[in-house]
C-alpha cells in the first residue's frame, strides 16, 4: 500500500503530464486539506483535494478519473456471486429503479469481474469497460425500470417526476462507474501512472485538431481569449527585452578607456519600437477546417500586438476574411459557416489547391506583405496531386520578413501521399502543430517583436 504523501505526490504528478499546471503550493495546499478533511468520506476528499489544485471547472474531466486511479473505492475483486448475466440484470434493474448508489457500485464490481475479463492467464490479462457494457447491455433496461417504477408507485406525481431522462442518467452514471471500475482492477496489475497515462481522454488542449470532435472544439474556443491574454504577456515581456538592445562593441569599448580598456559599462543599441505585421494563409478545407479556424481566433484575440493583421483563407481559391474575423468575435462558433457562406474560397471543384491559392495570392494580395511582416501559413500541405507552384511561395519569402507554415500532421506523414511538405519546408520554416498546447508555444516563440 502506498504511503499517504507519495499517493498525493504521484496524483499530481500524473495531473501534469495531462497538462493541468500544479506547482508545489497547490500540493501542499491538497495535503493540508486532506489533513483538515480526514479519510472517512471518499466524496468529500475528492472535492477538497480538487478545490486545493484545480484553477477552473474543466480540469474536472480529467482530475475525477485519476482520483478514482489513486483513491480507489475498493481494492481487489469483488467476492463471487455465482450469477449469470441474466440474473445481473435483474438486480441492476432493480437497483436502477431504486436508484440505490450503493448497490450500483457492487454491480458495477461484479459485471467486470465476471463478463469484462479478457487473456489467457489465470483470472485475466486485463479488464474491457467495453466488452462489458456490450453483454450487459444496460441501456436496453430503461422500458424495465419505468414499468417497476410505474408498478411501485402510489402517486402519480411520483412517476411523473421520474421521467425517462432520469433513468437515462442513473443508467450512464452506472455506465461511467463501469469505466472506473476496470481502470482500476487494470491498475492494480499494471500500476495507476501507467493507465492514467494510456486511457484517460486527454484534456482539449492536447487532443489533436485533426480527430478534435465538436465539443472539444468547442470547449478550444472558449479557451481562446485565456490563452491570448497569457500569450499576450509572454510576447509583451520578449519585447522589453528585445527593447534593449545588443551591445554597441564600438561605444562600449571607447567608454573602456576610462577603466583602463575594461568594458565596466557596457553601451547598448536603442531599438526603436515598432510593432511588426502579420499575415494569415489559412486552408479551410476538410478536416484541418478546424485547425485554422481556432488559430485565426487566437490571432484576432491578440491583433493588438501587432501594427496590422490580414488573414486570407483558400480551399481552391484565395479570399480575404479579415473583417469576418473581426465581425465575428462574438460567435467564434459559427466563423467556419461565415467563411463558407460568404468569402469566394473554393471554385468549380471543392477540393484543397495549394499551387493554385498560393499562385492566387501572389498575384492579388503580395502588395500586403513587406519587410516587417510575418507570414504564416496553416494546413497539411496535402495537394490532391496538382502543382505545388512552388515558385509562388518564393515570391511570397522573398518580400516577407519570415515565412512560417504550421502543419497539423506529424512529420513523419510529410513524405506521403499527396502531401508537399517536404518541398515547401525547402522555402518555409515549418513546424508540426497538432493541437492547441503546441500552438500556444509556437506563437510564443515564432511571432516577431
Amino acid at each position: 500500500m502506498t504511503a499517504l504523501p507519495d499517493r498525493v505526490t504521484e496524483l499530481v504528478r500524473t495531473l501534469r503530464t495531462h497538462g493541468l499546471r500544479i506547482g508545489p503550493g497547490e500540493t501542499v495546499d491538497a495535503a493540508a486539506a486532506l489533513e483538515v478533511l480526514g479519510f472517512g468520506d471518499r466524496e468529500r476528499m475528492r472535492e477538497g483535494l480538487a478545490a486545493a489544485l484545480l484553477h477552473n471547472e474543466g480540469q474536472r474531466a480529467v482530475f475525477d478519473p485519476v482520483f478514482d486511479l489513486y483513491f480507489p473505492l475498493r481494492v481487489g475483486a469483488p467476492a463471487a456471486t455465482g450469477g449469470d448475466t441474466a440474473d445481473l440484470r435483474d438486480r441492476l434493474a432493480a437497483a436502477l429503479a431504486a436508484n440505490d448508489q450503493a448497490m450500483l457500485g457492487q454491480l458495477a464490481a461484479e459485471a467486470v469481474d465476471s463478463l469484462g475479463g479478457y487473456g489467457a492467464s489465470p483470472g485475466s490479462d486485463g479488464f474491457s469497460a467495453h466488452q462489458t457494457l456490450d453483454r450487459l447491455r444496460p441501456q436496453t433496461l430503461l422500458a424495465r425500470v419505468r414499468a417497476s417504477l410505474a408498478q411501485g408507485a402510489r402517486e402519480a406525481s411520483f412517476t411523473d417526476r421520474l421521467t425517462d431522462d432520469e433513468i437515462r442518467r442513473r443508467i450512464e452514471g452506472f455506465r461511467a462507474r463501469v469505466g472506473t471500475e476496470a481502470r482500476r482492477r487494470v491498475a492494480e496489475r499494471r500500476g495507476a501512472e501507467e493507465i492514467a497515462r494510456r486511457a484517460l481522454r486527454p484534456t482539449a488542449d492536447r487532443v489533436d485538431f485533426l480527430v478534435a470532435g465538436r465539443a472539444q472544439l468547442d470547449e478550444l474556443r472558449r479557451s481562446v481569449h485565456p490563452l491570448a491574454r497569457k500569450l499576450a504577456t509572454r510576447l509583451a515581456a520578449r519585447r522589453r527585452r528585445a527593447a534593449r538592445g545588443r551591445i554597441d562593441l564600438r561605444r562600449t569599448l571607447r567608454g573602456s578607456l576610462s577603466t583602463g580598456g575594461v568594458p565596466m559599462r557596457p553601451v547598448l543599441r536603442r531599438r526603436r519600437p515598432v510593432r511588426p505585421e502579420l499575415v494569415l494563409l489559412c486552408d479551410v478545407s476538410g478536416s484541418v477546417a478546424g485547425f485554422a479556424n481556432f488559430t485565426m481566433l487566437l490571432v484576432q484575440a491578440l491583433h493588438d500586438q501587432f501594427g496590422k493583421v490580414r488573414v486570407f483563407a483558400f480551399v481552391n481559391r484565395v479570399d480575404e476574411v479579415t473583417g469576418l474575423l473581426r465581425k465575428g468575435a462574438a460567435d467564434p462558433a459559427g466563423l467556419g459557416e461565415r467563411i463558407a457562406g460568404e468569402a469566394a474560397v473554393t471554385g468549380w471543384h471543392g477540393s484543397s489547391d495549394y499551387g493554385t491559392s498560393l499562385g492566387e495570392f501572389a498575384e492579388r494580395y503580395l502588395d500586403v506583405v513587406g519587410p516587417r511582416t510575418a507570414v504564416f501559413v496553416l494546413g497539411d500541405a496535402r495537394t490532391n496531386m496538382s502543382d505545388p507552384n512552388l515558385p509562388a511561395l518564393r515570391r511570397i519569402a522573398e518580400r516577407a520578413r519570415r515565412v512560417y507554415w504550421l502543419n497539423p500532421e506529424p512529420a513523419s506523414q510529410w513524405s506521403t501521399g499527396d502531401s508537399a511538405a517536404l518541398a515547401y519546408a525547402q522555402v518555409a520554416e515549418m513546424h508540426v502543430c497538432r493541437n492547441a498546447h503546441q500552438l500556444g508555444g509556437l506563437v510564443a516563440r515564432l511571432l516577431p517583436v
